[in-house]
């Protein structure tokens, strides 16, 4: 299994909308590096979901339910989707300050190339999340 995070406005699509849908055509994305991890998602892998602009913060976490297809937002077929379906809030959201300040996450995409909007999350730094939102 692989980990990853996806970012969205908490305006434009927050957590409670995903929750309130029940699962999502995670669409949209126009970035090259964020094509490839869409399209490197495997049904089971495991999503964080972070508010971006306004929060940012890690608020929950969903599961890949449907692998890379065609993205139904543009007939390019350069452009891929995945569905997500999500898992639980986290106990506490786990904020971009808070992540930037832990020595255990200073490789994290979040901290290198914060602007991608689909990003991989190695084994070490899911776990180290799942800590300081007091998961584990």
């Amino acid at each position: 299994m692989a980990y990853w995070l996806v970012k969205s406005e908490p305006d434009t699509y927050s957590w409670d909308d995903f929750v309130k849908e029940g699962q999502t055509c995670w669409s949209g994305v126009r970035n090259y590096a964020a094509r490839l991890h869409l399209r490197s998602m495997k049904k089971g892998d495991e999503v964080f979901f972070y508010h971006s602009n306004e929060g940012t913060d890690i608020v929950g976490f969903a599961k890949v339910i449907k692998e890379a297809y065609q993205d139904p937002t543009t007939d390019d077929d350069r452009w891929s989707a995945v569905d997500l379906k999500p898992v639980r809030k986290l106990k506490k959201p786990v904020t971009l300050e808070t992540i930037k300040k832990d020595k255990r996450l200073a490789n994290m995409a979040l901290v290198r190339i914060g602007r991608l909007s689909t990003q991989p999350v190695s084994e070490k730094e899911w776990e180290v999340v799942l800590e300081l939102a007091g998961e584990k």
